[in-house]
């Protein structure tokens, strides 16, 4: 065997397995119709539930999908979450197995972008993850704790698609509304986890402390014996807030919640939502070189 027919049989299979792939996810693939342009993408990830990007729903009634058997079915609005741009669906009948689930991403795995803009059938684009990073901060206005970067082409009608491996498994939901219009994946185990939650209550409850604050360098004299060389400088913490009913003030370094180190507001952000909401949890604070532990009940933003 040549070099070049070597070459030629691994082009080949990968071209398979590539294909292949695309030909698992398909039936958990469907066309989302929810806004006047463009139709989008969702994924089906439980019995009667579909998952897909909340900015391609310009409405919450009389919303549609097709699915690949070519059927057009009534969706029921479940829930969406803006900040991590995901939004569920409810279908009678739907009967479609759910997607299968990947582990997490790695930078440099062969993905595939998938989307079904129309009902002729689902669409492909080939790359790579790029980055898997975060938090990040959102033009949405809230924080996802976790993101998948991928030079694959995101075509029109893609976002609510899946990112899926070379088996046919989902990385991550595909979106172009976080950022800008930069392609990128919230990972399958925080959709999932978002998903559920809105199943239940319809929407993510997001946490309010009530405070103002920068992020600052704490000298190393001031830091109570703590490694920590940054935190949160309070400037100011609204009368009647979880802040000011905790004792929080003017002034004070905020240096964890809950145990989790907070160096900017960032993480902050990606540490006020979930169950901790409504929840007492201990915050750390600096306040005159001095180390000073509260108890802070978090609020929810409304």
């Amino acid at each position: 065997m040549t070099l070049a027919s070597a070459s030629a049989d691994v082009l080949g299979a990968l071209s398979t397995q590539l294909a292949d792939a695309v030909d698992r996810a398909r039936r958990a693939i469907v066309t989302v119709n929810g806004r006047q342009r463009q139709a989008a993408t969702g994924i089906v990830i439980a019995a009667g539930q579909v998952l897909t990007a909340d900015h391609v729903l310009e409405r919450e009634e009389d919303l549609t999908i097709q699915t690949d058997d070519g059927r057009t079915l009534a969706a029921q609005f479940a829930g969406r979450d803006a900040a991590s741009d995901l939004a569920l669906l409810k279908v009678a009948d739907l009967n479609v197995d759910p997607i299968a689930r990947a582990e997490g991403a790695r930078v440099g795995q062969i993905v595939l972008a998938v989307g079904r803009p129309s009902p002729s059938g689902p669409m492909a684009s080939l790359g790579i993850v790029s980055a898997v990073g975060g938090p990040l901060r959102t033009s949405r206005g809230g924080v996802v704790e976790r993101v998948i970067q991928t030079d694959a082409t995101p075509y029109p009608g893609f976002s609510g698609g899946p990112l899926i491996d070379p088996s046919g498994a989902v990385l991550g939901l595909l979106t172009t509304g976080l950022v800008g219009g930069v392609a990128l994946a919230v990972p399958s185990d925080i959709a999932f986890a978002t998903a559920g939650t809105l199943a239940q209550h319809g929407n993510v409850k997001r946490g309010w402390l009530g405070v103002s604050s920068q992020p600052v360098d704490i000298p190393e004299a001031q830091r109570a014996g703590r490694p920590q060389e940054r935190g949160l400088l309070l400037v100011k913490v609204e009368p009647g807030s979880p802040a000011h009913a905790a004792g929080l003030i003017l002034g004070d370094i905020l240096v964890t919640l809950d145990g989790q180190a907070v160096a900017d507001t960032g993480d902050l952000q990606a540490l006020l939502s979930g169950d901790r909401v409504g929840r007492a949890v201990p915050v750390e604070v600096i306040r005159g070189g001095q180390l000073a532990t509260l108890s802070l009940t978090i609020g929810e933003r409304k």
